[in-house]
């Protein structure tokens, strides 16, 4: 066993040993059938991971990009006609 992956059974009969290896170390992985399903992280890291960030705009401006003089146009043209009869 990798150090930081466990198989479903291990990790349900040791499930305290992998929440103190969990904030000790980081993310833990829980397989089942050999393959990768969970992840296992501190509650702090999940918050990071999940809390909800500003505007898009913000995130757009602060981008590399944001003081360029990139200029992106929107076609102005019709859309066209796809033939859906009713």
């Amino acid at each position: 066993m990798q150090q930081n992956i466990w198989q479903l059974q291990e990790a349900k009969s040791k499930f305290s040993e992998l929440v103190d290896r969990t904030l000790s170390n980081g993310v833990q992985i829980v397989t089942r059938r050999g393959k990768k399903a969970v992840v296992v992280m501190p509650i702090d890291e999940y918050e990071r991971l999940t809390q909800r960030g500003g505007k898009i705009s913000e995130f757009l401006l602060a981008s590399p990009l944001g003081g360029s003089d990139l200029h992106i146009e929107r076609d102005q043209s019709h859309a066209r006609d796809i033939g859906i009869e009713s």
